[in-house]
């Protein structure tokens, strides 16, 4: 097996932000993800298009922003968006050229027929250790292998904040760990929230429950870069780690701030190549597909895709000949969370078309039942967070900030008569990037 055909490990996360340990957090700890920072590159500026998970998803395997191949929102139950049926997804790409190709956890997109995998492998709730294990056949079976590895942490198990600590869901014996795995309990009382959120009982209940969850991901991935180390196969492999988008809180999930967007990005390249590298350069998931394409040795640079491969930046911590903005388009979350925004973010500003901006923002159902909010609103707290309860429910048309100023995106800059010029050029911007990839709403410049 030569390096110019690396194995490709995509391990996507459901609902991480930037937290754990090589993201400069004391909690969760993530051994697991911290070593491949260490084996390999940590982006810094890395963005989902879309925070929302299928559609976000639907962005990571085809290289394709959401409103163009039409994955507008949620694929399961009433939601049903999904792909347009002649849209061509990594999997077949891979499978053209040469690659075996196998998916485990959670899926999240439809049709099949335009998500065809050679292999489903058995799932395993939200034990991701012994979804690993799982993994292990497939692993030491033919190369070169794709394996597409979703967990289902740490997305919300539905556990009220009063039975905290979770344990661990309802996946399983909710008095017992996980079979070949042992929780980790974090104490309410030692952590930190975030900024986006209330420093309230219920959000450091909830906040401890997603750094549990976060905990198990990484276990399950510590278990999978052992198979692989075991199999002889870890050195030529590809890895990737990303998330879908933000966490499960509102301020962050279904929102294009940095909380909703800006992801851990890690990639651990086959043979020698970059280790412990920090880039801030931009990149996106809308470059993943003609990535893991240009690692594998197929067409990647043809103009098919939205993105573009990283892979000549990755020894770069200041990528100079690279891009200098990306773009950010969401629509829906499930079909009735109507909220578009259209999103240009660089390294100082970001620029947010509200084009719903008549409307109440839009809460998907778990985040609106969570304790986080339902205590904001029974304590009636004019502030969540940062930002006030009335700006995070009802938004301006347009959004601007200066990222450097203002890194926690409260102070909109937008009808600042200084900004008109940014304000102009930024629509300007946003409105070919709409022709240039299809974007239906591009009519709402004029429609409304």
């Amino acid at each position: 097996m030569s390096a110019d055909r690396p194995n490709v490990v995509l391990l996507v996360a459901d609902d991480h932000g930037l937290d754990g340990g090589c993201y400069g957090t004391a909690s969760p700890l993530t051994p697991s993800l911290d070593r491949i920072a260490v084996d390999g590159v940590r982006f810094t500026n890395a963005f989902c298009t879309t925070a929302s998970c299928a559609a976000s998803r639907s962005v990571i395997l085809t290289g394709l922003h959401n409103h163009t191949n039409g994955t507008f929102g949620h694929v399961h139950g009433r939601h049903h968006f999904s792909c347009f049926e002649d849209v061509v997804s990594l999997p077949v790409m891979l499978k053209d050229v040469g690659y075996r190709t196998g998916r485990i956890g959670k899926y999240h997109h439809a049709p099949a027929s335009v998500f065809p995998f050679d292999d489903e492998l058995p799932a395993a709730g939200r034990n991701d250790v012994q979804m690993s294990e799982n993994c292990r056949p497939f692993i030491e079976a033919d190369e070169p292998f794709f394996l597409y590895w979703c967990s289902m942490n740490p997305h919300r198990c539905g556990t009220v904040w009063e039975e905290h600590p979770c344990k661990p869901n309802r996946f399983g014996n909710p008095d017992e760990d996980f079979l070949g795995d042992t929780e980790f309990i974090y104490s309410d009382d030692e952590l930190q929230v975030p900024d986006y959120l209330p420093d309230t009982a219920e959000a450091r209940a909830e906040w401890s429950q997603y750094c549990q969850s976060v905990s198990r991901l990484d276990r399950g991935i510590g278990r999978l870069i052992e198979i692989l180390q075991a199999t002889g196969k870890y050195d030529n492999t590809l890895i990737i780690y990303v998330s879908d988008n933000g966490a499960a809180f509102p301020a962050a999930k279904t929102t294009l701030y940095d909380s909703g967007m800006n992801l851990p990005c890690l990639v651990k390249t086959p043979g020698e190549g970059p280790r412990g590298v920090t880039s801030d350069g931009l990149v996106t998931w809308t470059d993943l597909t003609p990535t893991i394409l240009d690692f594998a040795g197929a067409p990647a640079g043809d103009g098919r895709f939205h993105g573009d491969s990283f892979r000549r930046i990755l020894a770069e911590e200041h990528p100079t000949d690279w891009r200098d903005e990306i773009y950010a388009a969401h629509t829906f979350h499930e079909i009735t969370n109507y909220y578009p925004m259209r999103v240009i973010r660089s390294h100082r500003y970001k620029f947010i078309w509200n084009i719903a901006h008549g409307l109440q923002y839009s809460f998907a159902s778990d985040l609106w039942a969570c304790a986080t909010w339902q205590g904001a609103l029974r304590d009636g707290l004019e502030m969540f967070g940062t930002r006030t309860v009335d700006a995070y429910l009802h938004r301006p048309r347009f959004e601007l900030f200066d990222l450097e100023a203002d890194p926690q995106e409260i102070v909109n800059l937008a009808e600042d008569a200084e900004y008109a010029p940014v304000v102009a050029s930024f629509c300007e911007k946003l409105r070919q990037f709409q022709r240039e990839t299809d974007d239906p709403w591009l009519h709402k410049w004029t429609y409304e």
